[in-house]
């Protein structure tokens, strides 16, 4: 069996050295983490140095090298840098101060029989390393360049993200916020010093409309979210979800950009319901109108046949009986006249808007015992038939709300139109809306009641505005509508047609 040589058991164990200290390094992993990756090496550095010799010594440096970068300075069995910066300026330390033990080392191994040759070997190493340092220096300090230009320049492209309104952020693949920009914290509340490294589906308490799972296994998902506010408000988002690549392709970060649809969700439903709520106020207001043809003219009918049944029947009391029967006809035509102005009067299309509502105001004072004042311009044009008509059903729903609910004793309507604008204001002095109730009307979340509902959307398909204030001693409602259409009609003649077609 052949023998090994000496110099060659030198490298030998210069190599079983290095990979005992990465074994023991290893063993320490639980212990120290990617901390402190050189601890054991330094033993193999120095036993080398002492006892193998320079070269030898080398070739453990670089193995310990190669190997602590490899498995224990992140990302681990990789030899790519989570912090190139930081990293190699370690691993410069490690090899100048490597360095350093062996030369100790071969001084120590060598003092006492140096020559001549030894010493000029030994400067040229040391100049070698020197130079070897001052190269990985520059190396160093080129890259340390570079990474700065482009954190600037990324610092420059997260400026722009910042004026967003949307909230961007961008996450790990387990969910962990590695950016987050102005948008967000405005949208959601947390400051980017508190969302960052944080879960983004437990800091915003993320409602999924399908599985987590299944949106993971797509490049690109949209969809709506259910998230939560800092303050605990709950919100609704249309969500962007794109997934983030390396060089090579592989997944490693998530962009999502979130957009607040709250408002227009609510706009939706209360849109819904309200149409449905419509459809219900159709039939109950038929159901009413059947009632009351009912109740009056069909009690006053019913009469006027038993009285027409009698008169033919009868001998002297005919002249008696066709009286009464003449008395009823004419209820029934009141009342008929009365059912059918109060549905749709027809002032408001032979005279406008001015003759309709003192009409209307003046029977609501007659009816419900309200004291009611209307101030309507001197001289009130024609306006079109859409503005006439939702300020009319304004009106209505306005006056019928403050004689159910707002126990007033006197109302106020006023009346005034520009150049653009058509305002009208109805004021009242009762207790005025309940809170909950007139949030409901500001957040316009379809709970507001049909009327105000009605009223509102009415305004706004007109491009008009709405405003109700409310407080303990009084409610006040606001309408103004654009002036799409006008026709000059007297007041004063207005009046007149009022009560001429009233009296007919």
């Amino acid at each position: 069996m052949r023998r090994i040589s000496p110099d060659a058991r030198r490298y030998v164990l210069a190599v079983l050295a290095a990979l005992a200290a990465l074994l023991l390094r290893g063993l320490f992993s639980p212990l120290f983490g990617a901390a402190n990756p050189y601890h054991t090496v330094w033993a193999a550095v120095a036993f080398a140095a002492w006892y193998c010799g320079v070269a030898p010594a080398v070739v453990t440096t670089v193995l310990s090298l190669v190997g602590v970068w490899y498995f224990f300075v992140p990302p681990f069995h990789s030899f790519a840098l989570h912090n190139p910066a930081t990293e190699i300026y370690g691993m410069v330390g490690f090899l100048v101060l490597s360095g350093c033990i062996i030369a100790l080392g071969e001084g120590n191994r060598r003092s006492k029989a140096l020559s001549e040759a030894e010493v000029v070997e030994r400067r040229r190493i040391e100049e070698e390393l020197r130079k070897a340092q001052q190269e990985l220096e520059h190396r160093v300090g080129e890259r340390t360049a570079e990474l700065e230009q482009n954190v600037a320049e990324t610092r420059e492209k997260a400026a722009l993200l910042d004026l967003a309104n949307d909230g961007i952020f961008v996450k790990g693949l387990h969910g962990a916020i590695s950016y987050w920009n102005q948008g967000a914290e405005r949208l959601y509340g947390w400051r980017k010093e508190e969302a960052i490294s944080r879960s983004s589906h437990e800091l915003l308490r993320t409602e999924f409309p399908i599985p987590l799972a299944e949106i993971e296994t797509r490049d690109y998902w949209e969809g709506e979210l259910r998230h939560t506010r800092r303050d605990g408000v709950q919100i609704v988002v249309a969500s962007r979800w794109t997934t983030v690549r390396d060089k090579d392709g592989k997944p490693f970060a998530w962009l999502e950009i979130n957009t607040d649809i709250t408002s227009r969700k609510r706009a939706e439903e209360a849109a819904r319901s309200l149409s449905g709520r419509i459809l219900t106020l159709q039939d109950e207001e038929r159901r009413k109108i059947a009632r009351g043809l009912h109740d009056s003219l069909g009690q006053y009918l019913t009469a006027l046949k038993i009285n027409l049944n009698l008169l033919l029947s009868a001998d002297g009391n005919r002249e008696k009986l066709a009286s009464e029967c003449f008395e009823i006809v004419e209820k029934c035509l009141t009342e008929t006249r009365t059912i059918s102005h109060l549905l749709h009067p027809p002032l408001l299309d032979e005279a406008g808007f001015g003759s309709a509502a003192r009409w209307y105001v003046n029977g609501f004072a007659q009816r419900s015992g309200i004291k009611a004042n209307i101030d309507l311009p001197p001289k009130l044009d024609r306006l079109h038939n859409d503005v006439e008509i939702a300020l009319f059903r304004a009106l209505q729903e306005a006056l019928t709300n403050v004689h159910r609910h707002s126990g007033a004793s006197a109302v106020d309507i006023c009346v005034r139109v520009d150049a653009e604008q058509v305002h009208l204001e109805i004021s009242d002095n009762g207790r005025g809306i309940p809170k909950q109730c007139l949030t409901h009307f500001t957040d316009g979340d379809g709970q507001a009641g049909v009327g105000i509902a009605g009223m509102r959307e009415r305004v706004r398909e007109l491009h008009g505005l709405l405003n109700i204030q409310s407080g303990g001693s009084g409610t006040k409602l606001i309408i103004e509508i654009p002036v799409l259409q006008r026709r000059s009609v007297d007041a004063t003649q207005d009046e007149k047609t009022s009560r001429s077609i009233c009296a007919a």
